[in-house]
């Protein structure tokens, strides 16, 4: 019978020779999901395999159990994923999880987490901007179906470059990775923070993540009783770039791994997240997970990822901003309901529902 031959499937693993952000974290997550879910039998290995094509020069591996992972071709970047994985990939269904996918396959499932080269083109460049404007609008009339991460992001979507909203499925992504590594506390010997108060905050170099004005917003805070950490990537030169002064209390953390991240969210007081464009929220949600109060801007899918489990606040008045932090700093009582209520809203998202709705799509698509 038909419905019961055997089906290869083939997931563009392309995202596995980058450095990991939330893109690449979903792939990474959702992939050893499915693998578990093949371990589990929920998945039978009769009827389904799974085969991770990457180019040679893929440095990063998985450690799977079920799912192989197969090096092809000759090029690297979009010149192998456009020309070379339709080739290693016909007659079968191709999965890409990243963003990009080749515009001369048709069989194919392609996740799409925002449209923010079009909701917010200002923080890209011309030539970025660009390709995935075409990349996107081509992929909405290619592809079979289009995954995305929140409602949000499928209404920009649909706005956009999706014109048949019939293709568009959302499903949620997971949390469970930041509690994959123990918690690393010395981060918090490093920088005198153990036994301390302290807000969390995260730098990025995107322009939509709003570093600018979580620094102006802690300019404004004066004679406060609590030390400020910022971890990320974004270099601390842009607090000089501003004519105002900085408490003395503010700790640059640079770079930190996953399990100094779980540390922080742990033992932060809050975390601070006043993003501009999000098509989901992964960091809100770690953070979430892990008892940590967050402060998230009411825009985008932020509202729809955190309800009531988030004080929200204007990512465009650096003042409401910094009103916030103090209004949740001196409120222990606020603090410990909205800790309750992170927890309980955190429980709702899952690698494994992901991975299980996600595998719903491909068997549609397959039948």
């Amino acid at each position: 019978m038909r419905g019961h031959s055997h089906k290869k499937i083939y997931i563009n693993a392309r995202f596995l020779g980058r450095h990991i952000t939330g893109v690449e974290r979903y792939a990474t997550e959702l992939v050893k999901a499915l693998d578990s879910m093949i371990s589990r039998g929920e998945i039978d290995a009769k009827q389904f395999s799974f085969v991770l094509l990457a180019p040679k020069d893929t440095k990063h591996e998985l450690r799977l159990k079920h799912i192989q992972l197969r090096y092809v071709g000759y090029f690297t970047g979009h010149l192998w994923e456009q020309f070379e994985l339709p080739f290693y990939t016909r007659g079968t269904l191709l999965i890409n999880l990243c963003n990009t996918a080749s515009l001369l396959k048709r069989n194919q499932i392609v996740t799409i987490h925002d449209a923010v080269v079009f909701g917010s083109p200002q923080a890209y460049s011309f030539m970025f901007r660009l390709w995935y404007q075409f990349l996107w609008k081509s992929l909405g009339v290619v592809a079979k179906t289009i995954i995305t991460v929140s409602s949000f992001s499928e209404k920009e979507l649909s706005k956009y470059c999706v014109k048949n909203s019939g293709k568009l499925q959302v499903i949620y992504e997971g949390k469970e990775h930041i509690f994959a590594l123990n918690s690393n506390d010395k981060i918090l010997e490093k920088y005198d923070l153990e036994d301390k108060r302290f807000v969390l905050a995260v730098s990025s170099l995107n322009p939509n993540k709003n570093f600018r004005s979580i620094v102006q917003a802690i300019a404004l805070l004066s004679d406060i009783n609590f030390d400020v950490a910022i971890a990320g990537g974004a270099n601390p030169k842009i607090f000089c770039q501003l004519p105002i002064p900085f408490p003395s209390n503010i700790k640059y953390l640079g770079y930190v791994s996953d399990g100094e991240l779980r540390a922080l969210y742990e033992h932060a007081s809050c975390f601070v997240y006043p993003s501009f464009y999000e098509g989901f929220g992964l960091p809100p949600l770690e953070a979430m997970a892990c008892g940590c109060p967050v402060i998230v801007s009411n825009a985008a899918s932020l509202p729809e990822v955190c309800d009531d489990a988030a004080l929200y606040c204007d990512p465009n008045s650096p003042k409401d901003i910094a009103e916030k932090i103090v209004l949740l700093m001196n409120n222990t009582t606020l603090r410990e309901d909205l800790r309750r209520k992170s927890l309980e809203r955190a429980k709702l998202f899952s690698w494994e529902k992901c991975a299980r709705e996600t595998f719903a799509v491909i068997k549609k698509a397959l039948f």
